[in-house]
């Protein structure tokens, strides 16, 4: 996050994701209107949540059961606080094993399967200081297919008609988060935001319709499908390496400014920029120049 994109964000009228102290700092200081703002994590630090208060974020989204009574104490008396529940659908999706963040096990999130997500949403409802506004979720990242959206929506909209038949309370917002595909080389599949829209809106007006809820306002999270189209990471060579028939290219960076390639695998397609080369084509491996030999951006590409 940086101020100027805090700037397009506001004047897209978007809302803003955080998920520190500084982030939301950052924002609000670049100007942007601290009521957009949703707070994230699933392990806020007491100055995120004591900042998130004091600016006055907009949501802040409740990651574990542990932060109920830390907000709570926190808001000031006669205040309240508007926060979401970050539910497990029980829905794998996205690239990666380290990139699915809707199934259960993992360190996100609050099961209905267990009960944990029910149980939280009891003591949230019972605490003056805190006003539930909705439930969340956020099922991966790099998905290219719509129905996992539409699994996870069908879920989500099981349990807030189980709220308003325990509780009598109809929540006016769903988040369904984002994790939205985009191509990264040529010929990747993206997925397709026009189909999700339709199908989304569609699934959540028949399921409220089936169980009687009005229907919430429905919030997404496009993320990377935003800025990742319309980026580009630009290196220098620092040394070109010909060594045991393979030939390694060094850059200026690596996984300091992208993890990526090292976490999970991503794949980019690295093209020459800023000069015309006579020379042929041949298979090289980009590497970075941290002191890791997992610091490698792009293997055996053209």
């Amino acid at each position: 996050l940086s101020r100027g994109m805090a700037r397009w964000v506001r004047e897209e009228g978007l809302g803003l994701d955080v998920c520190s102290a500084g982030e939301l700092e950052l924002a609000v200081t670049a100007g942007f209107p601290s009521e957009r703002v949703v707070l994230h994590g699933n392990a806020k630090s007491p100055r995120d949540l004591e900042t998130a208060l004091r600016l006055g974020v907009g949501r802040i989204v409740i990651d574990g059961p542990s932060e109920i009574a830390r907000i709570a104490a926190a808001v000031a008396p006669g205040e309240r606080q508007k926060v979401m529940v970050r539910v497990v659908p029980g829905v794998s999706a996205g690239g990666h094993d380290k990139i699915r963040t809707g199934t259960d096990g993992q360190k996100f999130g609050l099961s209905p399967t267990d009960g944990s997500a029910q149980h939280a949403l009891a003591r949230i409802l019972d605490q003056p200081g805190l006003e539930l506004t909705g439930l969340h979720c956020h099922i991966g990242s790099q998905i290219t297919e719509v129905k996992p959206y539409l699994v996870a929506l069908r879920r989500m909209v099981g349990l807030m008609a189980r709220v308003r038949d325990a509780h009598g309370v109809v929540l006016p917002e769903l988040d369904m988060g984002g994790g939205h595909g985009i191509a990264y080389r040529p010929g990747e599949p993206s997925l397709d935001l026009t189909a999700l829209a339709r199908r989304l809106r569609a699934e959540l007006v028949e399921g409220c319709a089936a169980a009687r809820l009005t229907v919430p306002r429905l919030a997404v999270e496009p993320g990377r499908a935003v800025v990742g189209p319309a980026g580009i990471a630009l290196y220098r060579v620092l040394a070109v390496k010909d060594t045991g028939g393979k030939v390694f290219v060094a850059v200026d960076g690596g996984m300091g400014d992208n993890p990526r390639p090292a976490l999970y695998g991503a794949r980019y397609a690295p093209r020459l920029v800023g000069r015309r080369s006579t020379a042929g084509i041949r298979a090289v491996t980009v590497v970075g120049r941290h002191c890791e030999a997992g610091d490698v951006l792009a293997a055996d590409t053209e």
